[in-house]
């Protein structure tokens, strides 16, 4: 059985029971998983590769469902329901429950129309309301200083480490509850790994974090609580200090004191 922290917080998101299985599988990849998800608290998820951090991060918002044949058990319970359920509209979720990926993807337009782009989706027309969302929300992603002069500029022109934090913005613009970051830093420069990881603390004042990382230092510098997956199982989640200095289970020790991995 994994050790699974009860947590006493308010929880954003709680995993019951959860399996997936990608499509032409014979055996599910995430095995009989659950776990909560602290409110306006960063969750990180460690383990080697392949062990299905990613694939369980994509499920909270569906992003399997882009592709034909991968199938759901169990429950994810967001805001009192079950999102695995059929009739899910996945634009809202979508919204709700935001996603930034491991390479930064703007969209080949303006600054100010990538972060505008899911505020119109949303049926936000007026130019003064967008101006203004548009702009707190590249405050609150820290790069308004460096793009308040050039918004109507191709969004492609900026640094990487510019364009994940452009990405976190289009991501906040729309007030999700929930962010998903998978391997956010992988891609970038020190100096833009630490801007990154002040801006996920900085953001759980606002919404819930879910973080997936291979690095382990990041994850104790980010996180308040760490989950430790491998091959499909979750092994172990804790308070994040808790668990790299005492961790319960054996294999967990294992992991990251760098036995294997």
């Amino acid at each position: 059985m994994p050790t699974i922290i009860d947590i006493t917080e308010d929880k954003a998101i709680e995993v019951k029971n959860f399996e997936f299985t990608y499509a032409g599988s014979d055996e599910p990849n995430l095995k009989n998983i659950s776990m909560p998800i602290a409110k306006n608290r960063v969750t990180a998820l460690i383990g080697p590769s392949g062990c299905g951090k990613t694939t369980l991060l994509r499920s909270f918002n569906r992003m399997h469902d882009l592709y034909p044949g991968n199938s759901y058990a169990g429950e994810i319970l967001f805001e009192g329901r079950n999102i695995l359920q059929e009739k899910e509209d996945m634009i809202k979720l979508r919204t709700q429950i935001g996603m930034i990926f491991q390479k930064p993807t703007a969209f080949p337009m303006s600054i100010f129309d990538n972060v505008a782009y899911g505020l119109r989706l949303k049926g936000i027309k007026n130019k003064s309301e967008l101006a203004d969302r548009v702009e707190k929300a590249l405050k609150d992603a820290a790069i308004w200083k460096e793009t308040s002069a050039r918004l109507k500029h191709d969004a492609n022109g900026l640094s990487g480490g510019q364009q994940q934090r452009l990405c976190i913005a289009r991501a906040i613009a729309v007030e999700p509850e929930v962010l998903l970051f998978d391997e956010p830093t992988s891609a970038l420069d020190p100096i833009s790994t630490q801007g990154i990881e002040r801006l996920i603390i900085e953001l759980k004042e606002k919404v819930s974090i879910l973080i997936v990382t291979h690095n382990m230092q990041q994850a104790a510098r980010v996180s308040d609580y760490t989950g430790f997956m491998y091959l499909g199982d979750l092994i172990e989640l804790g308070r994040t200090e808790d668990l790299f200095v005492t961790p319960c289970e054996k294999l967990t020790e294992e992991y990251i004191t760098g036995k294997f991995g």
